[in-house]
C-alpha cells in the first residue's frame, strides 16, 4: 500500500468523523454564540419606552457604563455608581478566591495525607454541599449571620458580645456565604494536585536544612501552581458573576454587578445597558481565562 493511499484514507476518516459531530457542533456553537451575540447586539441598541429594545444604533448603553451625564447642565463625569458595583464585585470576587485558597490548601493537604482508604470518605464530605440547592445553602448561612441567628446568640449565651452583631446586609456576610458556597471547588483542584506531590522532596528539603516557610514557599507551591491556579479560576469566575448569594445576604445596597445587570432587565426596563454591563462582565471572565491558559502554558514549557 502507498503512502499517498494511507494518506487518503487518514484524511477520509478525519473528514467522516467531522461530518458525523457537525450536528453536534453546529448546536453547541448556535447554544453558546447565538446568544452572546443576541446580547452584544441589544447592546448597541437604544432601550425601549417600557422594556425591550428599539431598532435603531446607539453607543449610549456602552457610555452610561462608565460615564454619566448631569441631567441639569448636561457636564459628563465618571459614573460612580456603576464603577463602585463593578469595584465590589472585583473585591469581593479575590477576596473569596483568597479566604478560600487559604482554608482549602490545609483542607486539601490534610485529605492528601490521609490514608487511601480514608480519602475517598472526606472527599465525599466535601462535596456534599453540591447536593444541595445553591439557594438552600445561602439561606443555611442566612440563618447562621443573621441578629438573632445560632452566631449571635452563642456570643450572646457565652457573654462576649452584648448585642448582635450586624452581619446580614454587609459585604461581610457575601463574603462569608460565597466562601462557603465555593470552597469546594478550590478544594478539590488542589488535592488532585497536591495527590501527586512526591513527598520525598519534603526529606530532601529538610535535608538540606530548609524551614518550613522555606519548602513550603520554594518546593510546594510551585509544583502545585496548576492546582492553585485552576481553583482560583474556578472560585473567581462565578463570584464575579454571583447573584443568589449577595441577593439573600447583601440585599438592595450591597449588590454585586450580577444583581445589577439582572435589575437593568427587571425593573429598570433598560435592555441595552444590561446587556453592555453583561458584555463587559464577560470580557473579565475571558481575561480572567486567559490568564489561567496562559499559567497552565508557562507551567507545561517548565515541566
Amino acid at each position: 500500500m502507498s503512502i499517498a493511499t494511507e494518506a487518503g484514507r487518514e484524511r477520509q476518516t478525519a473528514r467522516n468523523g467531522w461530518l458525523l459531530s457537525a450536528p453536534a457542533l453546529f448546536i453547541l456553537t448556535a447554544g453558546a454564540i447565538g446568544p452572546l451575540l443576541i446580547v452584544l447586539v441589544y447592546s448597541f441598541l437604544t432601550p425601549a419606552e417600557y422594556s425591550g429594545v428599539e431598532w435603531v444604533f446607539s453607543g449610549e448603553a456602552w457610555f452610561r457604563v462608565f460615564w454619566k451625564t448631569d441631567i441639569f447642565d448636561g457636564t459628563v463625569s465618571l459614573n460612580d455608581t456603576h464603577l463602585a458595583i463593578f469595584w465590589r464585585s472585583v473585591k469581593l470576587s479575590v477576596t473569596t478566591t483568597l479566604i478560600t485558597f487559604a482554608v482549602g490548601l490545609p483542607t486539601a493537604w490534610f485529605i492528601a495525607t490521609r490514608p487511601p482508604d480514608q480519602r475517598s470518605l472526606w472527599l465525599f464530605l466535601i462535596t456534599i454541599p453540591f447536593w444541595t440547592n445553591l439557594l438552600i445553602r445561602t439561606f443555611a448561612i442566612l440563618e447562621v449571620i443573621r441578629n438573632d441567628g445560632i452566631l449571635n446568640s452563642m456570643l450572646l449565651g457565652m457573654g462576649i458580645i452584648t448585642e448582635p452583631i450586624q452581619l446580614v446586609f454587609t459585604d461581610t456576610a457575601v463574603l462569608i456565604g460565597m466562601t462557603y458556597v465555593y470552597l469546594p471547588l478550590m478544594v478539590l483542584p488542589l488535592f488532585a494536585a497536591i495527590d501527586r506531590f512526591d513527598m520525598r522532596l519534603l526529606e530532601a528539603g529538610y535535608d538540606l536544612y530548609a524551614s518550613r516557610w522555606a519548602v513550603l514557599r520554594r518546593v510546594i507551591l510551585p509544583i502545585i501552581r496548576p492546582g492553585i491556579v485552576a481553583g482560583s479560576i474556578l472560585v473567581f469566575v462565578p463570584s464575579l458573576g454571583a447573584y443568589v448569594t449577595p441577593r439573600v445576604l447583601g440585599g438592595g445596597n450591597n449588590m454585586m454587578i450580577g444583581n445589577f445587570i439582572e435589575l437593568q432587565f427587571g425593573q429598570g426596563r433598560n435592555w441595552p445597558l444590561g446587556s453592555a454591563l453583561s458584555m463587559l462582565l464577560l470580557i473579565v471572565v475571558t481575561v480572567a481565562l486567559l490568564f489561567y491558559v496562559r499559567a497552565a502554558n508557562t507551567d507545561r514549557r517548565d515541566v
